[in-house]
């Protein structure tokens, strides 16, 4: 027969082939098989092998077929495909793109002192200048009234209802790249991400390849997108070129492409935004790294999951555990997720708080034996009742909360009234919820300490579900390296770190009281069937 194997073990080894599948993949992206025989007819040999004399221009136009006409905005006479340069720009806007239009820019790469238009050896393309988004609500000071003085490049909206209307952004860079190296394509091996960026042309029995041209739609970051209105008449356009290598270029495309099936799939600009910041915003080898981190954190994540929800399902007694550390822990899951939803944070951060606060009231019915009973439509909750060592521990857990509240409540208050007269919000709900999650941030962790407590007074950490915790602890350390790459609320970046001292001194304590066989486990069982010797004494 095989041998027993347990569900961990198999998840980690399928977890280990996704890594190594990704590998091969990501390989795969990064190589290109080159044609072994040049003199060979299969071949695709470069144009720019010829070093011909290139020139970059840039039009813009309403439409993407340039009906309409089109209007020059910039030519780099003296283009040198391995010279990176950064040019400004400043774009008169029609009148369509002012009324809530769009505008396009068209790239051409052609043959230095030709007419784009018609050089037959001309490459190009055609990429949005301007998207649509939501404009941001305006902030006020709740107590004059009083908001923030408008920028000349703005407006301001009116109705409420103006505010769900997208507006059209303008986006101030346009970052181009064309691959400089002189890459021999196989005709019978020629990758389908590439494909559709090449244009050939037949020379005798050859068949040449133009410049791939490339526009990386991934540097273009909602932090750079500006409103526009119908007053602007012209904004800056920054344009950026670099050369690229055939390896990059396709690992980009198929980054773009992902960034766009997101899009596709409901996840808004903002969303895509924080996606797009990954990739731009570090290098290969820490997006590699990245990649490995959060492919790891996801292991960590499920198996954290999977004990912390078997601890709490067989979970009989709360012998040992803080049951208001339970119940703040849930208040506070909920404020951050509806914090969170509030500053419309990225989706990557806001489902996984969503689920954690489903997860956070259900042991809260755990810890307290809830039971809802319906009549009618109306709910009853019953509570169960504690037997003797459990209201030991609610002692030493009321005791530890009341010498808290001393220093939590005032600093909480305090904190609130200095945000209400020196910061600025939305509305009055968005000061509440900020307040309370600030306190949550600032001051959560000290509703961590009850538990530290009732373990000092114990003299015992055996109650605590220790896998969970591991797994959560490596997963803390991890967010530490997450905490600089997904942008996030600065609150949320902080209490990433404060975790991490809890958990040390959770640590020191497992290294301080040894497991006493004679006491229950997590479980509600003892190692041993009876105890021997002296009971556990404070």
């Amino acid at each position: 027969m095989f041998p027993k194997t347990s569900f961990t073990s198999i998840i980690v080894g399928v977890f280990l082939l996704y890594v190594l599948h990704t590998c091969w993949v990501m390989y795969g992206i990064v190589y290109t098989k080159p044609c072994e025989n040049p003199k060979s007819d299969s071949c695709i040999t470069p144009h720019l092998a010829g070093k011909p004399r290139l020139q970059l221009s840039v039009y813009t136009a309403v439409r993407p077929n340039a009906d309409g006409g089109h209007s020059l905005i910039h030519r780099e006479e003296e283009f040198d495909m391995n010279t990176r340069f950064e040019r400004s720009v400043n774009v008169s806007l029609p009148k369509k793109t002012r009324k809530n239009g769009t505008l396009y820019a068209m790239v051409f790469l052609h043959q230095a002192g030709m007419n784009p238009w018609q050089d037959p050896h001309q490459v190009h393309l055609v990429t949005q200048l301007t998207t649509y988004m939501l404009p941001k609500p305006p902030e006020i000071s709740l107590i004059t009234g009083q908001d923030d003085p408008q920028k000349p490049d703005q407006q301001k909206p009116g109705a409420d209802s103006e505010l769900d209307r997208p507006v059209s952004h303008w986006r101030s860079r346009l970052t181009l790249n064309v691959v400089s190296e002189n890459f021999l394509f196989d005709r019978e091996a020629l990758p389908g991400d590439v494909h559709r960026y090449m244009r050939v042309y037949q020379n005798g029995k050859k068949m040449v390849y133009l410049p791939l041209l490339f526009v990386d739609e991934l540097s273009n970051r909602v932090k750079d997108l500006m409103e526009i209105n119908s007053s602007t008449t012209e904004l800056p356009l920054t344009i950026s070129y670099d050369s690229i290598s055939l390896g990059k270029l396709r690992f980009w495309i198929h980054m773009q492409d992902a960034v766009y099936s997101l899009q596709q799939f409901g996840f808004t600009e903002k969303d895509a935004d924080e996606i797009k910041g990954i990739f731009v915003d570090t290098n290969l080898y820490f997006l590699a790294l990245t990649f490995f981190v959060a492919a790891f954190h996801l292991l960590f994540d499920f198996l954290a999951f999977k004990n912390d929800i078997s601890f709490w399902k067989h979970k009989k007694s709360m012998v040992g555990m803080s049951s208001k550390a339970v119940l703040w822990r849930c208040f506070s899951t909920i404020m951050i997720f509806l914090y969170l939803l509030d500053e419309q944070t990225s989706l990557l951060v806001l489902i996984p708080a969503g689920v954690g606060s489903l997860i956070e009231v259900w042991k809260v019915k755990k810890a307290f034996k809830i039971h809802i009973m319906w009549r009618g439509f109306t709910p009853i909750f019953l509570f169960g009742k504690s037997d003797e060592l459990e209201k030991r521990t609610e002692k030493y857990d009321t005791l530890a909360m009341k010498y808290l509240s001393y220093l939590l409540y005032p600093l909480c208050v305090g904190g609130a009234v200095y945000a209400l007269v020196f910061v600025k919000y939305k509305s009055w709900y968005s000061w509440l919820i900020n307040s309370l999650v600030n306190g949550v941030y600032a001051f959560g962790f000290l509703f961590m300490l009850p538990q530290l407590f009732v373990n000092f007074k114990l003299k015992s950490v055996a109650h605590l579900p220790w896998k969970a915790f591991m797994y959560k602890a490596f997963n803390t350390f991890i967010d530490d390296v997450f905490a600089f790459i997904i942008t996030m609320p600065t609150s949320h970046r902080l209490a990433c770190f404060r975790d991490d001292v809890v958990f040390l001194v959770y640590l020191y304590q497992r290294w301080l009281y040894p497991v006493d066989r004679t006491r229950m486990n997590e479980y509600g069982v003892s190692y041993d069937d009876k105890p021997k010797g002296k009971s556990h004494k404070d």
